[in-house]
């Protein structure tokens, strides 16, 4: 990650809703605690249709399984009311705070300002459609705490695990980029752009302030970098259900992709994954 966008990063924190983190007892009440265990993010663009009922999905799993967990939405510059819906829920999920991007950055960059500004031991991020339902989420903290750093959601390891099939061309599409970032970047997994994926702190920490890609591209270079840093990564299959109202173009941004894989592999060339990266505290994070 360049280091004037980590900053960038950084300094949203001041447009958080700030709240004190709290966890669920085993009683149903509720206690404070200074750090959550877990930290799920979810960006967001012109989700004012679909995110209530992501919200509330989620929150309800945080609290029936019990996770000491904080729910990050970042509204990557939405402009339907999106971040409204989100403050709706404040007063009564005080697990949840938002991030607001400085206007509309893509995927990349919001996931990005998520992860890097959560305060969890582990860090996932899913799509705002829940295309992997949220309970998932535990196959992933159960790669994580059998010792990978980061554990990635697969499609495509067991297919009988997919609820509903993408049509068939965007299968071919999907099939064609991830055949061509095996070939070109040496990525050994089934499924490079599932949207669910899980981090320990420090791993997160390494590959988001490295990360250059803002927009779909973002997933094959977090894997990318992670493997150049000598990462552990577990590939782990779930349950995913293609959603129809997907904003993705297979042509469009298919295309920027391939952009994003030369660029990816002359930062690769110029020794830019390399880089020292900076030790985020929390407590920093906190007092912003």
């Amino acid at each position: 990650m360049r280091y004037d966008d980590l900053s960038l990063c950084l300094r949203a924190g001041s447009l958080f809703n700030r709240i004190r983190l709290k966890a669920v007892l085993p009683n149903g009440g509720w206690g404070v605690t200074q750090f959550p265990k877990y930290s799920i993010v979810i960006p967001a663009y012109n989700e004012c249709g679909r995110i209530p009922a992501t919200l509330e999905r989620v929150i309800a799993c945080i609290r029936e399984h019990g996770w000491n967990s904080e729910l990050i939405v970042v509204n990557d510059g939405s402009t339907d009311g999106t971040a409204d819906v989100v403050r709706s829920f404040f007063a009564k999920a005080p697990e949840l705070r938002m991030i607001e991007n400085p206007g509309n950055r893509g995927k990349g960059f919001s996931v990005r300002a998520g992860m890097l500004q959560a305060l969890g031991e582990v860090v996932m991020f899913t799509d705002a459609d829940l295309s992997s339902p949220i309970e998932e989420a535990e196959r992933l903290f159960a790669a994580i705490s059998d010792g990978a750093d980061i554990a990635i959601g697969s499609r495509w390891l067991d297919t009988n695990r997919q609820t509903h099939r993408q049509p068939v061309y965007r299968q071919f599409f999907g099939r064609c980029f991830n055949a061509v970032t095996r070939a070109v970047m040496g990525l050994p997994f089934a499924d490079t752009q599932c949207g669910f994926k899980a981090f320990t702190r420090h791993a997160a920490q390494t590959v988001f302030q490295l990360e250059t890609i803002e927009r779909w591209g973002f997933d094959p270079e977090i894997l990318f970098i992670a493997l150049k840093r000598g990462l552990r990564v577990d590939e782990v299959p779930v349950s995913w259900g293609h959603d129809s109202r997907s904003r993705m173009s297979y042509i469009k941004d298919g295309a920027r992709m391939l952009q994003d894989i030369a660029i990816i592999r002359w930062n690769a060339i110029r020794g830019y994954y390399g880089k020292q990266v900076e030790h985020i505290h929390r407590a920093r994070l906190e007092k912003r």
